[in-house]
């Protein structure tokens, strides 16, 4: 049997095609033989069970679900064996074709779905497992799975799960007093299961084929037909069980019939022919078929008889077979077995197990699976289990298997011997089901149990091979050439040729020469010799032949050869001559024509090139003439001109320069009234600040003199109560002293004495809590007393640093009054203020600039009237300005970082600092400086060096606002307040005009820079720190623009989500967001931009987003939808990640900012909408959000994945009805948000979160490190 083949026949079949009396085919039959149910229950490791379990496990999704089925292994029934899958078979595809076929052959989908609802049935049957009841002997399903698979059985066969139930586990016994139930232990039960499985399948693969037999029709009348009978071959396993018997008993009454067709067809043809072969013996089988079938003594009348007792078992039936047949020579007893037997078939000893030959042998149904199906809601499954006939309920006559068996063999073998049969043994090579692999031994062994090899030997044993006379002389005539000559006799020529090899034992017919078994291999090897010599002799003859053709070939192919090289030669010689003669003669004749053309050309050349040359001459000297008075008339009319001009240009910038003047001596005359004015608030502020002062002293003196009182009140109070306690003592001593006696002298007294020492008692108790009350108030005012203390130490703090800022104020009022009325008229500004105006003027808006400008002007005039009128000498020599030009050139590359401190910004305040630049009046360093930045930060798209120099930018700030101070100042740093301004310049400007909230100039040295020297500053260094914090501002900006121009859009990372391959792409864009944001937090950190720095662009950078999302999710509705709520929610996940991998040291409350659009997306993707009221959301879900930005999202929402709703029609209403109160409230009705675009921070802020620099040890670069001018930049060497 082949192992996990495709092809597994369980059973035996016989197909009829039923043919009329005209030959055309009027029907057909199928009958099967002895269906192998066992297989249903037990299967040996690595064979298949039936194949429709499998194509069922591997049916479409729906119909799995539906029969509630799996894996194949997760079942009893299949597990079994390891083989699941064949190779190169899909189970899918042959489910289809089966249901294809089944559509074909006419079963309905209604039968269809019954079919597989029943072997789903038996699928789950088999899971059903027992273990042992409460009660002896009983059993019940083993755990909550057997109880799922024993209800999905009933559900599947449509009948009363607990009536499958006790079908299963209970037997019902009917005597003729009463009906008995019988429960069933859990391996009777298990048989009970396995039974039922087998007879479902047997009865519903008996409607299959009756099915298909009605389908295809059938000819009772019909005159002939052919027969295909297909049943299993001779089995021998190592468990061989009533199945193999019946098998190979059939086997045995097909080789007897194929023995004797064999041996019939040589009988009669040697009769035909008239041979003598009464010595061919045949060996007959008929003993062993005799042993199995014959009665009443064979094996299967013995099983039957063992069958139809009940207390009979396999062991008295092995016994009765042991007695029964002791002497036959075809039955064998085994020695180490009581109850197998072997019986010695045609194709070998098998030995069968005796063990289940009972229970397959019974052809019953149990009555309680009858009566449980037969009364199924299932139409198909009643109609597997009709209701038995009464008398065949009632008949007491026994059916089995066996003898139904048997009456279908005989039919067959009936059926057999009225056609002529044809043979086909099938054989397989090797059982790896692979090519060009023959296993000798397995193949010998098939031949032999196919009875080919027995049909060979009684071939073998006659004639096997004949020929008629005419083709056995006409091979085998040339062996004796002579027989044939002139005219002959067929046979007697045979006869001649035979008798001259000299073989023996051949006979010959009426018309056929019979030879014994390797005559005819030998009269082949004679016949093919002789071939072969005759071969051999001819292609000499024609090798010779071709030899010599050739040879004479060759010999006429040189002598052609040699005349035709001759004459090619000759030819050659004469032709070389006759070429020499040509061409010598063409030669000549085109040399004399090309010397006649070349004197002509030569001549017309050189005419032609003096006339040329006289032509030119002659315009030449023309063109002279007429340039000459050409250009003295354009020197006329330029010089004219440009007179004109001059006089034109000269009077418009005389009248500019006059108009510049005037107006800026309007502007000083009214910044002296605002500095007036800014001095006057100050003073006012001063008497204020001194009035609070003074309040708060005497505050605390009268603090202070009330608890001296209130502790002497206290401490007086102590002490009454001491000396009231003490009396109260002494006198309850006395009282007791009295009353004892008193009790002794008078008993009627002792009442009265009682009483009086309990209400004495009594004030004792009050006494005691008014102690504990007013030492409670002591205490109370003791914690006052000490808060009021902690207020007047605040005070007095607060005080000292409002009289630290005012001094501070006072000095820089006191220089910038100095510079204002320092000013006077000038003719014109110089150069380099001019410089300085126009770059500060490029980087302040219009409003700012005309400011600064009124600022700056005064001193500049002032300037430019010293170089003019008084012409200073030069404050720095040539020395010092290639110092600074050096400087410059070094500091306009990228020197890096020292550890974490900028290279360029700490040199630059070393070289300052060691020429004194901060403490002169007038000097070009700083704008150098200023335009050095200013040309290293054009390129606004490359953040890289814009980080580089807003860290070294921030970095000399730091150094610059904690070494100067400002001239006379008091060198303690205020507390400043912010400024409402939007930039730097602005605060600048305010702080000049003499705002009291405005930037201040003072520098001063913080607690932990005392290694910094402070220095008073000049106005030129103050208006360097002003541009330098303006540069700051500046870099800032761009580097948060260049962020938020980049990779951060959210134009179109609001639409709807499609598909999914939009998602990806969208979730891709909000990772490219993020790792956009990653890159610059690493250039920011790779260039030492300060954390508060960093930490002020991401917060604006959030804003940013959250103000793009949360206003395109207002303004457009195809993004206020559930599905985008999702995407964006996903998004906002990725940036929070980001936050907390980035550290609150960079990011800060960068997350903060997101809350309108987190709370709106948190509002989206809610659940139960509707259910939610106006309070929930506007306090708990969305505290942020105006009621007029959760009425446009409330209206906007749509659910494009769930369909749900939005709120409630009542909370719309609420909201409609607060919108109106807002609007007649007169409050903003506008529900987007703005970006603030402005600078975040201020100079003091800056400074205080950046930490202390140490600039002793940072080496210099190579530029500068060789250079003398320098060397105080070298570090110290102990």
């Amino acid at each position: 049997m082949a192992a996990c083949s495709f092809r597994i026949n369980r059973f035996g079949k016989f197909v009829e095609i039923q043919f009329d009396k005209h030959g055309r085919i009027s029907g057909a039959a199928i009958r099967t033989y002895l269906l192998e149910r066992s297989r249903v229950c037990q299967v040996s490791n690595p064979e298949r069970n039936y194949h429709c379990f499998y194509l069922l496990c591997a049916a479409p999704q729906e119909e799995v679900e539906r029969y509630k089925l799996g894996n194949p292994k997760s079942f009893h029934y299949l597990n079994q064996s390891s083989c699941f899958e064949l190779a190169g078979v899909s189970d899918a595809h042959d489910y289809l074709a089966t249901r294809r076929a089944m559509d074909i052959v006419g079963i309905s989908a209604k039968e269809q779905e019954a079919i597989f609802r029943v072997v789903a049935a038996v699928l789950h049957i088999g899971n059903i497992d027992f273990t042992k009841g409460k009660e002896a002997d009983s059993s019940v399903p083993k755990d909550d799975q057997a109880k799922f698979h024993l209800k999905t059985t009933a559900e599947l066969l449509m009948c009363d799960p607990a009536g499958l139930e006790d079908a299963l586990c209970k037997r019902v016994m009917i005597t003729p007093e009463e009906v008995i139930k019988r429960s069933l232990d859990p391996q009777s039960a298990v048989i009970s299961r396995d039974g039922l499985a087998k007879t479902i399948y047997s009865r519903l693969f008996d409607w299959i084929v009756d099915k298909i037999n009605n389908s295809i029709g059938q000819d009772p009348n019909s005159k002939s037909l052919i027969g295909v009978l297909d049943i299993y071959g001779f089995e021998s396993f190592k468990t061989n069980s009533f199945e193999q018997f019946c098998i190979n008993y059939t086997n045995e009454k097909l080789q007897q019939h194929f023995n004797q067709h064999v041996f019939k067809m040589e009988q009669e043809e040697y009769t035909k022919e008239q041979i003598d072969w009464s010595y061919i013996e045949f060996v007959d089988n008929q003993d062993v078929l005799d042993l199995i079938e014959k009665k009443p003594g064979g094996i299967v009348a013995l099983l039957d008889e063992a069958c139809m007792f009940p207390k009979s078992t396999h062991e008295t039936f092995s016994n009765k077979l042991y007695q029964t047949f002791k002497v036959h020579k075809r039955f064998i007893k085994p020695k180490l077995s009581r109850t197998d037997f072997t019986i010695a078939h045609y194709a070998g000893e098998v030995q069968y197990q005796s063990d289940h030959f009972l229970d397959k042998n019974k052809d019953y149904v149990v009555p309680e699976h009858q009566d449980l199906l037969g009364v199924s809601k299932c139409p198909f499954v009643a109609g597997l289990f009709p209701p038995l006939p009464v008398e065949t309920s009632k008949s007491s006559k026994f059916s089995s298997i066996g003898s139904r068996f048997k009456l279908q063999l005989q039919q067959l073998m009936e059926t057999l011997n009225s056609t002529e049969p044809h043979y086909i043994r099938c054989v397989k090579p090797n059982n790896q089901l692979k090519p060009a692999i023959f296993e000798n031994v397995n193949i010998m062994q098939q031949l032999r149990c196919g009875g080919v090899l027995e049909a060979i030997r009684i071939s073998m044993a006659g004639y096997p091979t004949r020929r008629p006379f005419f083709e056995f002389v006409n091979r085998f005539g040339l062996l004796c050439p002579e027989a044939l000559a002139g005219s002959y006799d067929e046979k007697i020529a045979c006869k001649k040729i035979l008798e001259k090899k000299g073989l023996q034992g051949f006979q010959i017919g009426k018309t056929k020469v019979f030879l014994r078994a390797g005559q005819m291999a030998e009269l082949d090897a004679r016949r093919a010799e002789v071939l072969n010599n005759a071969a051999k002799t001819i292609q000499g003859r024609v090798q010779t032949h071709y030899a010599r053709k050739k040879v004479h070939c060759i010999a006429e192919g040189h002598r052609r050869l040699a005349c035709k090289i001759f004459d090619g030669m000759r030819r050659e010689a004469a032709a070389i001559k006759i070429q020499k003669h040509t061409r010598r003669y063409a030669a000549r004749t085109a040399y004399k024509k090309l010397h006649v053309s070349a004197l002509v050309v030569q001549t017309g050349l050189r005419a032609m090139v003096a006339c040329k040359e006289f032509r030119f001459r002659k315009q030449t000297k023309a063109a002279t003439i007429i340039q000459a008075r050409w250009r003295c008339h354009k020197a006329v009319s330029y010089f004219k001109r440009l007179k004109r001009s001059a006089v034109v240009t000269q009077t418009g910038w005389r009248s500019r320069v006059a108009r510049r003047e005037l107006r800026l001596l309007k502007m000083a005359a009214r910044d002296t009234g605002a500095l007036r004015e800014a001095k006057d608030k100050l003073e006012k502020h001063v008497e204020e600040l001194t009035w609070r002062l003074q309040l708060e002293k005497r505050l605390r003196t009268d603090l202070e003199e009330a608890k001296v009182q209130e502790a002497v009140k206290f401490q007086n109070s102590l002490e009454e109560m001491k000396i009231k306690i003490e009396e109260a003592n002494a006198l309850i001593v006395k009282e007791r002293e009295a009353a004892k006696n008193a009790i002794n002298e008078a008993p009627p007294v002792i009442k009265e004495t009682q009483a009086t020492l309990d209400s004495e008692k009594q004030r004792a108790d009050d006494t005691q809590k008014k102690y504990s009350e007013v030492q409670e108030m002591s205490e109370e005012r003791r914690m006052k007393l000490e808060e009021t203390e902690k207020k007047v130490q605040q005070l007095q703090e607060s005080m000292q640093r409002l009289e630290e800022k005012l001094t501070n104020l006072e000095s820089e009022n006191k220089v910038l009054r100095q510079q204002a009325l320092s000013m006077a008229p000038n003719k014109f500004l110089p150069g380099r203020s001019k410089s300085i105006m126009q770059r500060v003027e490029s980087h302040i808006p219009v409003d700012a600039a005309r400011t600064s400008l009124d600022l700056q002007s005064p001193s500049v005039n002032h300037r430019e009237h010293s170089e003019v009128d008084d012409k200073p000498q030069k404050s720095l020599n040539e020395k010092q300005q290639e110092n600074q030009e050096l400087l410059i050139r070094c500091v306009a590359q990228h020197l890096g970082f020292a550890g974490n401190r900028p290279i360029a910004a700490c040199i630059i305040y070393k070289c300052l600092l060691q020429w004194r630049s901060f403490e002169v009046e007038r000097t070009s360093v700083f704008d150098r400086i200023i335009q050095t930045i200013g040309h290293a930060i054009e390129t606004q798209d490359n953040n890289d060096v814009l980080a580089y120099w807003l860290s070294n930018a921030s970095t000399l700030l730091l150094l610059l606002q904690r070494t100067l101070k400002a001239s006379g100042a008091a060198g303690m740093a205020p507390q400043r307040r912010r400024s409402s301004s939007a930039t730097l310049f602005g605060r600048m400007t305010q702080s000049f005009r003499g705002a009291p909230q405005g930037v201040n100039l003072s520098f001063v040295s913080n607690g932990g820079v005392d290694s910094l020297r402070q220095v008073e500053a000049k106005y030129p260094a103050l208006l360097f720190k002003q541009q330098l914090t303006a540069y700051v501002e500046k870099i800032y900006g761009m580097i948060r623009d260049n962020l938020k121009k980049g990779n951060i859009s959210f134009a179109w990372i609001m639409h709807p989500v499609a598909n999914t391959a939009a998602q990806q792409a969208l979730i891709a864009h909000w990772q490219g967001i993020v790792k956009s944001l990653g890159n610059f937090l690493n250039t920011l950190k790779s260039n030492h931009v300060p954390p508060f720095l960093v930490r002020k662009v991401f917060t604006q950078i959030f804003s940013f987003i959250n103000v793009q999302l949360f206003n395109s999710l207002l303004l457009r509705r195809e993004c206020c939808s559930f599905s985008n709520g999702e995407y964006v929610k996903a998004g906002l996940a990725e940036l929070e990640h980001w936050c907390y991998n980035a550290t609150d040291e960079y990011a800060g409350s960068s997350w903060d900012e997101l809350k309108h659009i987190r709370q709106a997306i948190g509002f989206l993707v809610i659940h139960q909408k509707p259910k939610k009221s106006l309070d929930e959301i506007s306090h708990d879900l969305c505290p942020v959000l105006s009621i007029q930005q959760l009425y446009r999202i409330s209206t906007m929402y749509w659910d494009d994945k769930y369909g749900t709703h939005s709120v409630s029609i009542d909370v719309i209403s609420n909201m409609r009805v607060l919108m109106t109160e807002d609007s007649n409230n007169a409050v903003s009705s506008s529900f987007l948000l703005d970006d603030d675009s402005s600078i975040p921070f201020s100079v003091d802020d800056l400074s205080k979160s950046m930490e202390q620099i140490d600039i002793a040890d940072i080496e210099p670069p190579p530029l500068i490190r060789e250079n003398s001018g320098f060397s105080f930049l070298l570090p110290s060497v102990d």
